[in-house]
């Protein structure tokens, strides 16, 4: 599920007559655009793989629980166009809505792979945890700097959609690679 959010959100904001690396990502959702509600679908879908992953790993579920019920109500408010931040341009409270949820929904799933990264016996998923935290403790740490003190532009775009490359494959790697390791821990131990 949480490939089939990202991929339907993709193809909205690729699909958007404006540059897809301009902008923050949630402009693709707002009204007036093409494909605003298939975006915002495409959250719903990947807050309901992200709800999945949370039953599948049952140390960090309740922090991926919240982190998609985060996203579910960044996907239900859709920001004004161009998704206005304060300090630089006058918000309004769908604005905010929209982009709070939003931001706390990445720092707690940063806090959910960290759990997983010190509770998770797996190696591979150990592996794949240390890997993206460390990739997306210093691009949130940036992309958070850059839209304090400078506000929107090609630069945080960028650093935003890297930071959700990031975070969605370990997501998607994550869910396979529970997936494939609970089919061979059924196999082992099932009766022949």
């Amino acid at each position: 599920m949480v490939t089939a959010g990202a991929g339907v959100m993709l193809f909205a904001l690729v699909a958007r007559p404006e540059p897809w690396w301009q902008g923050y990502v949630s402009e693709a959702g707002t009204a007036g655009q093409a494909y605003a509600g298939i975006y915002r679908l495409g959250l719903i879908v990947l807050a309901l793989g992200v709800a999945l992953l949370g039953w599948a790993l049952p140390r960090a579920g309740l922090l991926l629980l919240v982190a998609a019920v985060l996203a579910g109500t960044s996907s239900l408010v859709p920001c004004s166009s161009q998704c206005p931040l304060p300090p630089y341009e006058p918000t309004t409270p769908a604005d905010l809505v929209h982009a709070t949820p939003s931001i706390l929904g990445m720092a707690v799933l940063a806090a959910a792979m960290a759990l997983t990264w010190s509770t998770n016996a797996r190696p591979a998923i150990r592996w794949l945890t240390a890997a993206t935290l460390t990739l997306t403790v210093p691009l949130g740490a940036a992309l958070g700097l850059m839209m304090l003190f400078a506000g929107r532009g090609t630069t945080s775009a960028l650093l935003e959609r890297i930071l959700l490359v990031v975070d969605v494959s370990w997501l998607v790697g994550t869910a396979l690679l529970t997936t494939f390791n609970g089919d061979a821990s059924r196999r082992r131990t099932s009766p022949r």
